[in-house]
């Protein structure tokens, strides 16, 4: 799998760590910064990062921030992004099965790298509940929601 990496100054040595775990499962991945820890903003890396998501140039995005939300917060902004913040493995297969998340926040000042590495794993060889009508209805009316609010990305610059 192509997997977009973005953080800011706070996510910069955990997403490395994420990157070396993915790299050894066999996966692809594309940084888009930050790229040391002085300071940066988080827009500046997430949003090109969920716009390749979003477009398919990457089948999935992991992003490390100090808490997660923000960064969550910036990718759903995207449509075809469906962002997850998860603090332990239980809630990383969760958002696989129940959501079909594409997008992976995590927060870098709130967890270890041991669990962070953990939840990375789970999350991505977690599959969707495909053929389960319970969870296929409700991830088709997320995106329902999304197509009606969300710009679609071929009418953007």
């Amino acid at each position: 799998m192509r997997i977009a990496l973005a953080s800011d100054h706070a996510g910069f040595a955990l997403k490395g760590e994420i990157a070396a775990l993915l790299a050894g499962l066999g996966h692809q991945t594309e940084d888009f910064g930050a790229y040391g820890t002085d300071p940066a903003d988080l827009p500046d890396h997430v949003y090109p990062a969920a716009l390749a998501v979003g477009r398919g140039q990457a089948d999935r995005g992991i992003f490390v921030d100090g808490v997660g939300y923000g960064s969550a917060l910036i990718a759903n902004r995207i449509a075809g992004v469906d962002a997850v913040v998860c603090q332990d493995p239980f809630c990383a297969a969760l958002a696989r099965q129940h959501t079909d998340s594409n997008v992976l926040c995590l927060g870098g000042k709130i967890i270890g790298s041991a669990l962070a590495l953990e939840i990375v794993r789970v999350w991505m060889t977690t599959a969707f509940f495909a053929g389960q009508a319970k969870y296929e209805n409700r991830v088709a009316k997320v995106r329902e929601i999304s197509a009606r609010h969300l710009v679609p990305l071929d009418q953007i610059g």
